[in-house]
């Protein structure tokens, strides 16, 4: 079998009905079972059924989308699929891939993301924060954009816009203050970018504003109990493979409220000498990033008993 990666996806590729596809698989039941024990609640339920105004809350897209990443990578491992060399996970899917490394049990992450999630969502007030896709630029001249546009506020503003997401070469995401993302906009669209897209979320994710839930994220992980890794997992704000617990935490806690720095993980993860990247949870999101952040890479993607199939061929 090849040498290759697993990763997990974040928020925005969650949908009502994304795990039906698997029908009764006693993985995905299992996982369900032990994400609605731990929260309290039917997570199964509010996946079938939505409705997709509450699956796209904050504090609910959060613990399904972990259990749905997690419930496909319990699928291929149940299904005889071989253990990655690396893993690694998009924002929130960095929890993800510290329960499939076995650092964290699927039982202590979901509260854990559902508790990360209230606090971004009460650290700013809904409507005062906001996101934006930048395209078509590449992230050094978005960044010099942001501090332009927020130079403009003058010295001692609150206003603050940031890049915060480095999808691939030209697609990074900004976040911050509403008016300074907005005018951040209008500035990148000045100097070239080709679409500046707000994003429909509730609160400006992995910027500085994010720090008050930070801080709050990092007393629950200072009460959590992390086991020793069993694959390494490549983390987010440091590009970096750490096996001390309190390093992980650290991490997580930083991660909050500093970038997802993607390409660079991508990169890390080529520089392993591996050449395919599975995607495992709903969508594509995350395999059509590998392709553009490197064509010499293949990306794939797990969400379904076809998929599955697929996956495994590839990597015979």
């Amino acid at each position: 079998m090849k040498n290759f990666a697993f990763v997990f996806p974040g928020q925005g590729s969650q949908s009502v009905g994304m795990l039906d596809a698997w029908g009764d698989h006693p993985e995905v039941l299992g996982a369900l079972a032990e994400a609605s024990d731990a929260l309290g609640e039917n997570v199964g339920q509010l996946i079938h059924e939505g409705p997709k105004e509450l699956l796209s809350l904050t504090t609910n897209t959060q613990p399904v989308m972990l259990v749905a990443g997690v419930a496909a990578w319990r699928v291929w491992r149940a299904e005889g699929g071989a253990l990655p060399s690396v893993l690694a996970g998009h924002s929130l899917g960095e929890y993800a891939a510290l329960v499939a490394s076995g650092v964290l049990t699927l039982t202590q992450a979901a509260p854990l993301v559902r508790f990360r999630a209230t606090a971004m969502q009460e650290a700013v007030p809904v409507g005062t924060g906001a996101m934006a896709a930048i395209l078509g630029m590449d992230a050094q001249r978005v960044m010099a954009g942001c501090a332009e546009a927020q130079a403009t506020f003058g010295a001692g503003s609150v206003e603050v816009v940031e890049a915060v997401n480095f999808n691939d070469p030209a697609q990074t995401v900004i976040a911050g203050s509403k008016a300074a993302v907005e005018k951040a906009c209008e500035v990148l669209k000045t100097h070239g970018a080709k679409r500046a897209l707000p994003l429909p979320v509730s609160a400006p994710f992995h910027s500085s504003l994010m720090k008050p839930a930070a801080e709050r994220l990092k007393e629950m992980l200072a009460n959590t109990v992390f086991a020793p890794s069993q694959i390494p997992v490549i983390n987010n704000i440091d590009v970096a493979e750490e096996s001390d617990a309190d390093r992980i935490r650290d991490a997580l806690y930083r991660q909050a409220f500093g970038p997802v720095r993607w390409v660079e993980c991508v990169q890390a993860i080529k520089a392993r000498g591996i050449d395919t990247i599975v995607e495992s949870g709903p969508g594509k999101v995350l395999a059509g990033m590998v392709k553009r952040i490197d064509p010499q890479l293949t990306g794939a993607a797990l969400y379904d008993p076809a998929t599955l199939t697929d996956v495994k061929i590839l990597l015979a």
